[in-house]
């Protein structure tokens, strides 16, 4: 009988060592990291079982997780490896069949610096109160770009940080700030309404690790205004699709008064993409919108699909679109033109840049 403990250690301590982003853990297949966003199967590791996955998710969650996990046929939660990393983790049934994937979040929280994102992002850093979104696919570094924001403010200001997440990816270390880590399901019932408690926690800065309905999207704008600094993230692709997004989970009676209230109180909207580098390892791309008075306008008055020409002509005031980010990096050769392409929204576009 295989000690499920002992093979979870291995592959985790693996997945460490090969700074893998993700391992997956399915019937039928030996173990699976995801390295440099490719997916390479553990040769050497023999095909996993029934028994093998259900051994390993039940190594990984408490009692109170498994009895969860069998009403609800799927779970979310954080796991420690040992101080050395931590990983969240998704248990779900497939066929049947128990399947588990794990995503590496390191435990030393990377500067922007370290982690090649535009300089311009401190700037967002800064203000004491409006409303800044990190937009983009899943699994493209959305959560750690908000962590190295957030723990920036730790090191340089001394106010009160209240984060709610899904679950507790980077764990803060108190600084000049006071940081206090709410999780879903363990330490309230939801985003929505932990974010309306924060009205009565005096904070200066709250990080919303999803905005998943209307509710919490208008309770987030709402706290902006009231003079917090709010941080959320989106699945979104653009600036404009993300303006979009939250304007359109309004019913049509209530999206006037959004778009006033977005237009207020937005600061900016970073949608960030994690690109192959031709050297290896993943380089992040991004969008990068603030809310001038002229972005301002075009969302009070609904003319959302005029933002991406603001954008592009607002170089001096260090916006940045996505496919000229996409094209200064292949020009530097720090990625290949074929990539560029797969992540640009204007291929047509693009393919002009990198021959100018």
């Amino acid at each position: 009988m295989p000690n499920h403990s002992t093979q979870l250690k291995q592959l985790l301590g693996l997945a460490f060592q090969e700074k893998a982003s993700d391992l997956h853990l399915s019937v039928g297949h030996p173990p699976t990291l995801r390295i440099t966003g490719r997916l390479v199967p553990l040769a050497k590791k023999k095909m996993l079982s029934s028994e093998d996955t259900l051994g390993l998710s039940q190594a990984l969650m408490r009692e109170d997780q498994r009895k969860k996990f069998l009403i609800e046929k799927e779970i979310d939660f954080s796991y420690n490896f040992e101080n050395r990393a931590r990983f969240r983790v998704n248990i779900f049934f497939q066929l049947g069949y128990v399947s588990i994937a794990l995503r590496l979040v390191p435990v030393k929280i990377r500067t922007i610096e370290e982690l090649n994102l535009p300089l311009i992002l401190h700037e967002f850093t800064k203000p004491s109160q409006g409303f800044f979104l990190i937009t983009g696919p899943s699994s493209h570094g959305k959560s750690t770009t908000l962590a190295a924001l957030i723990n920036e403010i730790n090191h340089t200001r001394s106010n009160h940080i209240i984060t709610i997440e899904d679950p507790i990816e980077y764990i803060f270390k108190d600084d000049r700030s006071i940081i206090d880590q709410r999780e879903v399901y363990r330490d309230t019932n939801s985003f929505a309404r932990a974010l309306r408690s924060t009205f009565r926690q005096d904070p200066d800065v709250i990080m919303v690790g999803e905005m998943r309905d209307a509710e919490t999207m208008a309770t987030a704008i709402t706290a902006a205004e009231t003079g917090h600094l709010v941080f959320a993230t989106l699945h979104t692709n653009s600036a404009s699709q993300t303006i979009h997004r939250i304007v359109d989970s309004f019913a049509p009676e209530q999206q006037n008064q959004i778009r006033s209230q977005l237009s207020g109180s937005l600061l900016g909207v970073v949608s960030q993409r994690l690109v192959p580098r031709i050297k290896g390892g993943l380089i992040p791309v991004c969008e990068v919108m603030f809310a001038t008075s002229a972005v301002s306008n075009l969302i009070r008055e609904n003319k959302i699909h005029e933002l991406p020409l603001v954008i592009e002509t607002s170089a001096e005031k260090g916006m940045i679109t996505l496919n000229r980010a996409l094209a200064d990096l292949v020009k530097k050769k720090d990625i290949s033109l074929e990539n560029a392409l797969v992540y640009s929204l204007n291929p047509t576009e693009l393919r002009n840049l990198t021959r100018r």
